[in-house]
């Protein structure tokens, strides 16, 4: 539970922590159906659920894979260990996924290679905390908040933004992005359909 917050606003942070982000829901329905999900940091798992749910093969990497172990074993689940933050870089650079999936995680030396792990024709879903959110509780360390348009920033050499958020959601300061590959239909001008 996060410190600084009142019982009605920590609640509310742990339901957001249990269930899947409905910016990750929203957007994980531009993926190739069938196609191949990696979650970055993927914690206790519930996006990997989800797009397991959806008939999707997913990867999870994180440096404590403890709260998946579940779902290990699985042929069409994929489980990395993996200590993102030890200065060896993005294991997963080389690869590429139908959709990239970020939530409440940043580490700024690998975010270039991440953004690089999405398909010619996949999409980016990432949403974590920016500046300001130190005035409102945890995260307060400003190497783990986003900076204004950082997102934007990382995405738009390689994707084209589909939909940019940045401001406060549920009490907490947030930045969100969902970006697609030149090759996916909504880089071409495709419809939205959600």
């Amino acid at each position: 539970m996060m410190n600084g917050g009142n019982g009605s606003e920590d609640l509310q942070r742990e339901h957001r922590a249990a269930n899947p982000s409905p910016w990750v829901t929203r957007f994980l329905g531009g993926a190739k159906p069938g196609g191949t999900v990696l979650d970055v940091a993927c914690g206790a798992g519930r996006h990997l659920r989800m797009a397991l749910e959806k008939g999707f093969s997913v990867t999870g990497i994180d440096r404590d894979l403890s709260r998946v172990e579940d779902i290990a074993g699985r042929n069409d689940v994929g489980l990395i260990e993996a200590d993102l933050e030890s200065g060896h870089g993005f294991p997963l650079k080389d690869m590429a996924y139908d959709a990239v999936i970020v939530t409440n995680y940043l580490w700024r030396p690998i975010l270039g290679e991440i953004v690089g792990c999405v398909a010619e024709d996949g999409i980016l879903v990432y949403e974590t905390f920016a500046l300001g959110q130190e005035k409102r509780g945890k995260p307060s360390n400003p190497d783990f908040l986003l900076k204004p348009n950082e997102l934007l920033e990382a995405a738009v050499p390689h994707l084209a933004v589909v939909a940019y958020e940045h401001g406060v959601s549920a009490g907490d300061m947030m930045q969100r992005i969902a970006a697609c590959g030149p090759e996916h239909p909504w880089a071409k001008g495709g419809p939205l359909e959600l």
